[in-house]
Order: C-alpha cells, then structure tokens, then sequence
C-alpha cells in the first residue's frame, strides 16, 4: 500500500494543485529559464560553427564548413526562444503498480509536470503521445495554461488497463509504435521529446523509434521503477500477477537463492534497458517510487549541467595558444 495517497484519489482540480505546488515550490529556483539543462546538449538551434573535438555529438556535424576547411567542424547550437516539447507517455497496465510512496503511473505524471509547467512560463509549445492499452491518444502541441492543465488531466484521467489486454503483443499498446507515430505525425519541428515509461517492453521493440526520435530532436528517457521489480522480500508464498498479461503466479519467496536469482534477473534486465537507452541516444533519467523524484531529477540536471561544461571548448586564448580543448563528456 502506498503510504500517500494516490493523485488520482484526489478530485482533478486538487490534484493539479498539487503537483504545480510541487514544481514550482522545489524545482523553480533551480530550472526556471533553463529547461534544456534536462538534457546534455545546450540547445537545438545552430549557432556557430568550430573545430570538433572528442566528445562532441557527430550529428552535429558541419559538413559544409568541413569541406570548405578541409578540418572537421561542429556546429554549436543556443537554446531555443519557443521550445517544441513533446511528452511520451507510457500509460499501460504494467504502470499501474507501486509499493513504494507513488505508483508508477503516478510518478509518470509527476516527470511530465515538472517539465510542462517549467516550460510553460517561457511561451513554450507542449503536447503529448500517449500510451494506452486500447490504442494511443495524441495531445497535439500548444501553448498557454489552459492547454498544460487539460493534458495533465488528460494524463490523471487515464483508466488502469485491465490485466491482459496489454499481452498480446498488439501496436496499439506498443512504446515504439507510438514513438515511431509521434515521429511521423506529431513532432515536426526539432525540439525536446520526454519519453516516461518503465520500459518493460523488449529492448528491441523501442530502441529504434527512439534513436528516430533523437535523430531529430533532444531525447530524455525517464524511467520508472517501483523497489519490488528489482528485489523480492521475504513474505512466504506470493500470489503475483503480470499486468500485460493477466498471468498469475505462486513465488515461494522464503527461498533465498529465489530471492537471489531474482535480483540478478532484474539487475540484467535494467542493464539492458540502460544499454538501449544509450544506443538510442537519449539522456537517462532513473526515478523510484520510493524515492525523492525531485532530488533524483536536480542531481540529474547538475550531472548534466557539469558534463556540458567539461565539453564545452575553452575560449581561444590568442595566436599561441595552440594545444587541442581537453575532450570532453557524453550523455548520462
């Protein structure tokens, strides 16, 4: 049982207040204006063009100004004055589950909040894919308060997934094809995609999309995790059931070599998705349900803030300085 109630037991209108009071009273200080230090890069839009050094992204490639002086270039990009953001929402029934101090699902809407309304304020343009067991729901892109508040209820108002209707292997209940439709219909312009999920899909099935995505835009990955998917407790005879697939199944869990194999089958399974995450190109972002979602998400954006800062190039220094930038970082 989850020792705070659940968002979706409060009426709309309080839960909404909740997590804007959430936002702006423990994140505003930190990431007001700065809603790119989410990511690695500095921004989307180019800016000038320099030498490349290691470290740098290669899909930022000058190839013009390379040719022209037969050296490799860059080119730097600045921060966006109207920000396209697009959150993909992963709301199937693996979601609906939490034993720590929010559900999954709930910890999904928290991640969305603290990006749209930290955005908003700056004129930015947020919509929204979301992920349902009877097929996707698109949220297109606008600006203005009125529009962030109706996707959040949209997002609140998300019925849970009857166990089983996710299993079948189906598009419609599929993280990748939603990716791969919000690349084709949705997210136009370059900008910032927020993918939420737990990423309980096959690795193979999403990582696509998802380097599709980061192709074109500036891609984080949130995932979420509840402490029971990664360590089983020592309760005696546990009836579990999978939420995808309704499928239910006795675990004798005073075993410990059980409990054993089970924390390294979920260890390699997180191992796996990271690796996906990273081949994918996006920026990782992992938050618990038993966790601080708010400290985990600043220590995140000073992570990120300090490897931007190592990759960055010194500033020239004059005719003698002649020695290479020290190489910089990559994404988290």
């Amino acid at each position: 049982m989850n020792p705070t109630p659940a968002l979706r037991e409060l009426a709309p209108e309080h839960a909404l207040r909740r997590l804007e009071l959430t936002v702006t009273r423990r994140l505003d200080g930190l990431l007001q204006g700065d809603h790119l230090g989410l990511l690695p890069g500095p921004g989307s839009e180019p800016a000038e063009g320099r030498e490349y050094v290691p470290g740098d992204d290669v899909r930022t490639m000058d190839w013009n100004l390379t040719a022209r002086s037969t050296v490799p270039h860059v080119r730097d990009r600045v921060a966006d004055r109207e920000l396209e953001t697009w959150a993909l929402v992963d709301a199937t029934a693996s979601m609906d589950f939490g034993t720590g101090r929010l559900e999954k699902r709930d910890l999904a809407v928290f991640a969305v909040a603290a990006v749209a309304f930290l955005t908003e304020r700056a004129g930015n343009r947020i919509g929204a894919q979301i992920v349902r067991d009877d097929g996707p729901l698109h949220v297109p892109a606008r600006t203005g308060r009125p529009h962030l508040l109706g996707l959040l209820r949209t997002l609140l108002a998300v019925p849970r997934g009857a166990p089983g209707r996710g299993g079948d292997g189906s598009a419609s209940a599929s993280l990748g094809a939603a990716a791969g439709l919000l690349r084709r219909t949705g997210a136009a312009r370059r900008g910032l995609v927020v993918a939420v999920s737990d990423f309980l899909d096959p690795v193979a099935s999403w990582q696509r999309p998802l380097r599709l995505l980061a192709a074109r835009h500036q891609l984080l990955a949130v995932e979420v995790v509840d402490p029971r998917e990664l360590t089983l407790p020592d309760v005696g005879m546990l009836t579990v059931v999978d939420p995808e697939t309704g499928r239910r199944r006795e675990i004798p869990t005073a075993s410990g070599r059980l409990r054993e194999r089970y924390a390294a089958a979920a260890a390699r399974q997180r191992a796996e998705i990271a690796a996906g995450l990273r081949a994918a190109g996006a920026a990782h972002l992992r938050l618990r349900t038993d966790g601080d979602w708010v400290r985990d998400l600043v220590r995140h954006v000073l992570t990120q803030r300090r490897t931007a800062a190592a990759a960055a190039p010194p500033p020239a220094a004059g005719p003698a300085s002649g020695a290479p930038p020290a190489p910089g970082g990559g994404a988290a």
